[in-house]
């Protein structure tokens, strides 16, 4: 009688080796296989990690000046931005150093702001009979002024300055702000 380990010519060589290895056992993955999985998973973590910590420390605020005022404690030194109407009469340049001053309002709260550039959009003018809605970019200050490193003034629509123009109102930026 033949041993059953032994290749017998009608059992291949290839079949003999299965089976002292064993018919349920499967094959070692792979190296490459497991290095490609652990390198996807921790590049995913490293960029989960980076969005959210970059989420949590450059976040920006913003609030219309009332609410600004009212939470003075908790916006004080940060970063936000303040939206609310140019206070008529109040923009003023000044010449050395170079800035402009001007106070914003929202539901009558009131918050001065000053912006150290020399040059400011040419929206942002005070129209006597026109409403300036301003949005501008910095830090509260302790004393509770805004000292704004940015400003964008909206400017009305092309058919809301035709009908206004039909009442005689000029456009935002036919004059300029008084020098102090």
């Amino acid at each position: 009688m033949a041993n059953q380990d032994e290749p017998t010519p009608s059992q291949p060589a290839l079949e003999v080796a299965r089976r002292r290895r064993g018919e349920d056992d499967a094959p070692a993955p792979s190296k490459k296989g497991l290095l490609l999985v652990v390198l996807l998973v921790s590049g995913a973590a490293a960029i989960v990690a980076l969005a959210m910590s970059g989420m949590t420390s450059n976040g920006l605020y913003s609030r219309k000046i009332d609410q600004l005022v009212a939470q003075r404690s908790t916006f004080v030194g940060r970063q936000v931005i303040a939206e609310g109407l140019l206070v008529h009469g109040t923009l003023a340049k000044r010449e050395s150093p170079c800035e402009y001053r001007f106070t914003l309002q929202h539901k009558g709260v009131e918050m001065p702001v000053r912006f150290a550039q020399c040059v400011i959009p040419d929206t942002f003018r005070d129209m006597p009979n026109m409403d300036v809605e301003v949005t501008v970019h910095g830090a509260l200050q302790n004393d509770g002024s805004f000292e704004a490193r940015k400003i964008e003034a909206k400017c009305p629509s092309k058919y809301e300055m035709k009908d206004r123009a039909k009442k005689g109102e000029l456009a935002p930026h036919a004059q300029n702000a008084p020098s102090l």
